[in-house]
C-alpha cells in the first residue's frame, strides 16, 4: 500500500496522538468468531500499533505488518510497553506481500487500513495467511466521533469543502472507499462474510478534535500546506465550534464498522 505509506510517514506522531484505540469488545468479538483461546494474529497496515497492542494478553503472538518506517518505530515503542503474555513482532512489509508463511494466522486484522490495499493482491495474500476457519476482520471507525450535533455539522462542512476543492483540482479519490464487504464477497475466497457495528468511547478536547479532522479527512492537511486558507476550507469554523463545545474534555462515542470473513 505505497499510497498510505507515503501519506502517513510524515505524520506518524500527530496520527498516533489523535486516533482512537479499538475497544476491547471488538477484540472479544473477533476472538469469539475465530474460536481460538489465544490466537496467532497478523495485523496488516498496523500503523503505530493502536490495533496490534489491543491483543496484549489475549493473543499468543501478534505480527504487526507496516511499510512506513516512521509508523513502525512508533509501533515498536508502543508494544514495548504492552507487558508480558503476548509475543509481538513488527515486520517491514506490505499487505499485498507479507513474506509470512502459509497458514500462520488464526486472525488477520486491518484497522483503518483495508481501503489502502490493492484488493486483487491483498485478499489472496490474507487467505493464504489464514488457517482453515481463520478470520479476517477489517474495521474502520465512523468519522467523526459523536460528541454533539454542532461538532458533527462543523466536521461535515469541512469535509464538503475539502471534497469541492479536490474536485476543483481534478484530483482522484485518495483511496478506493471502505465498502470492504462487497470486495471480500466478490473475491470468493471466504466461506462466510458478515458486517457488524461495535461501539466504544473515549474522551477528547477541542485541540484533539481539530487535529483529528486534519488526520481523517483526506487531503485537508495537504490543501492547507499548499496554500488553502483555513477559513475558506472550513477549518476555522470547526475550530471555533470545538473551542466552544469542547472547552473541557467530553466523552466521544465511536462506532466501528466491522467486516468479518471466515476462511
Amino acid at each position: 500500500m505505497p499510497g498510505a505509506a507515503s501519506r502517513f510517514s510524515g505524520a506518524a506522531g500527530p496520527y498516533d496522538a489523535v486516533r482512537p484505540q479499538p475497544p476491547a469488545d471488538l477484540i472479544s468479538l473477533i476472538a469469539q468468531w475465530a474460536a481460538v483461546g489465544r490466537p496467532d494474529v497478523v495485523d496488516l497496515g498496523a500503523g503505530t500499533g493502536l490495533s496490534a497492542v489491543t491483543w496484549a494478553g489475549r493473543a499468543r503472538q501478534v505480527t504487526a505488518v507496516e511499510p512506513s518506517a516512521a509508523m513502525r518505530q512508533m509501533c515498536e515503542r508502543r508494544i514495548s510497553r504492552a507487558g508480558a503474555g503476548t509475543r509481538f513482532t513488527v515486520l517491514d512489509a506490505a499487505a499485498e506481500d507479507t513474506g509470512l508463511p502459509d497458514g500462520c494466522a488464526d486472525v488477520v486484522t486491518a484497522s483503518q487500513a483495508m481501503h489502502w490495499f490493492d484488493p486483487d493482491r491483498a485478499l489472496p495474500e490474507i487467505a493464504r495467511l489464514l488457517r482453515p476457519g481463520g478470520v479476517l476482520a477489517a474495521y474502520d471507525c465512523d468519522w467523526p466521533p459523536v460528541v454533539d450535533w454542532e461538532t458533527s455539522a462543523a466536521w461535515a462542512e469541512l469535509a464538503a469543502r475539502v471534497d469541492a476543492e479536490q474536485a476543483r483540482r481534478g484530483l482522484p479519490a485518495a483511496h478506493g472507499g471502505k465498502e470492504h464487504l462487497d470486495r471480500i464477497r466478490r473475491g470468493g475466497l471466504f466461506r462466510h462474510c458478515a458486517r457488524v457495528a461495535v461501539h466504544g468511547r473515549d474522551r477528547g478536547d477541542a485541540e484533539r478534535f481539530a487535529a483529528l479532522a486534519l488526520s481523517a479527512i483526506a487531503c485537508a492537511a495537504e490543501f492547507l500546506d499548499d496554500g488553502c486558507d483555513e477559513s475558506g476550507l472550513g477549518l476555522t469554523g470547526l475550530k471555533d465550534v470545538a473551542a466552544r463545545r469542547l472547552a473541557e474534555p467530553q466523552t466521544w462515542w465511536w462506532t466501528y464498522q466491522v467486516c468479518l470473513a471466515v476462511r
